[in-house]
């Protein structure tokens, strides 16, 4: 089974812009139609910086290595925990720490910008 039959997901890890160029995030989020979208926007040192446009449930999983860093634009955007679950709302921020097992969530359309290292799996570690 191949990882879009198993994960349906649109993750985009090639590098959209370079430096010096302006990143229009509003535009890009607006042209989204996937309900699970993930690009990769810039990388600053060892870190990406992805959009995620969401909606919907992604599943459980971990990243034994990284932490990962969620800023939320716009909607609300949840992070349940194996114990707890973390609601963010527009302009707040939460950090999973690495080898903790989440599940995010978006139960409307919510344009989230991830950082994380630059060689993170977004579905999680096997």
């Amino acid at each position: 089974m191949s990882e879009r039959e198993e994960h349906p997901y649109v993750n985009h890890m090639d590098i959209k812009f370079e430096h010096l160029e302006l990143v229009d995030v509003p535009a890009l989020a607006a042209a989204c139609t996937d309900r699970w979208y993930n690009q990769t926007l810039i990388e600053v040192n060892d870190s990406a910086i992805r959009l995620g446009v969401m909606q919907g449930e992604y599943h459980w999983h971990k990243h034994d290595n990284d932490d990962e860093f969620f800023f939320v634009l716009e909607g609300r955007f949840i992070i349940d925990l194996e114990d707890d679950t973390v609601e963010l709302q527009q302009h707040q921020g939460f950090v999973v720490p690495k080898g903790t097992l989440h599940r995010p969530r978006a139960p409307e359309r919510a344009v989230v910008l991830m950082v994380e290292t630059s060689d993170i799996v977004p579905t999680g570690d096997e």
